[in-house]
């Protein structure tokens, strides 16, 4: 197998888990993550991309911050504004994903409790023994945001290498001013997601789907004049 098929075959692997075991990951794996993340390009090589991980306590005490602060109501504050609306293929794309986890789940989709149940999840890392926070410093705007996606992306491929499953959340990033207090991280960085990572329960019925990708000829617009 030669390195496109093998970078094609973890891309094609790496999926949004929402269902973790208690086991924690090694060090030693969370920092070869990293390591391995932090080659991809940047604007001016500004590599503006810093990351927060828990572990142990650190993941307990987050997970129950952010799930009271959910359940009580607290209006969203995210460092970046959010979607303005989701529209033609995209907002099909979305609903479609979602349509996906509640069949997965046995949530109907007439189900508003159930379906707000699913979405609390979110807060409890969906049970995952880690969690990354990502930022990037204000100064760099809409730049520092796009370079840490492609962080983003490369980590969890790293981690789809190591068989270590991932689900970034922007619903995380919900709660900015929340996760600088608790991580004391400063009010000049931008909070942009998290990604919460573990292994994989692989019995529960919330990693049972996989969501498509659309074919490579709506992507592409070739121009040869």
């Amino acid at each position: 197998m030669n390195a496109i098929d093998t970078l094609s075959e973890i891309m094609s692997d790496r999926y949004s888990c929402r269902a973790f075991l208690p086991d924690p990951v090694p060090d030693a794996d969370l920092e070869r993550i990293v390591e391995t993340a932090r080659h991809v390009p940047s604007w001016c090589n500004a590599q503006p991309w810093q990351v927060e991980i828990t572990r142990g306590e650190g993941t307990e005490r987050l997970r129950t911050a952010l799930s009271q602060a959910a359940l009580a109501g607290t209006p969203p504050t995210p460092d970046l504004e959010w979607p303005k609306k989701y529209t033609g293929a995209y907002g099909e794309r979305r609903r479609t994903c979602g349509f996906q986890l509640y069949d997965a789940v046995g949530v109907e989709k007439s189900d508003r409790a159930g379906r707000a149940a699913q979405m609390m999840r979110n807060y409890s890392l969906f049970d995952a023994p880690h969690v990354a926070i990502l930022h990037s410093p204000a100064e760099l705007g809409p730049y520092g945001a796009m370079d840490t996606g492609g962080f983003v992306a490369a980590f969890t491929l790293a981690a789809t290498a190591l068989g270590i499953a991932t689900i970034p959340q922007a619903a995380i990033a919900a709660y900015a001013p929340l996760l600088k207090e608790h991580l004391d991280i400063g009010g000049d960085r931008l909070i942009l997601c998290a990604i919460s990572m573990g292994y994989a329960d692989k019995d529960a019925p919330a990693n049972s789907f996989r969501t498509t990708r659309a074919p490579t000829g709506d992507i592409i617009r070739w121009h040869d004049t």
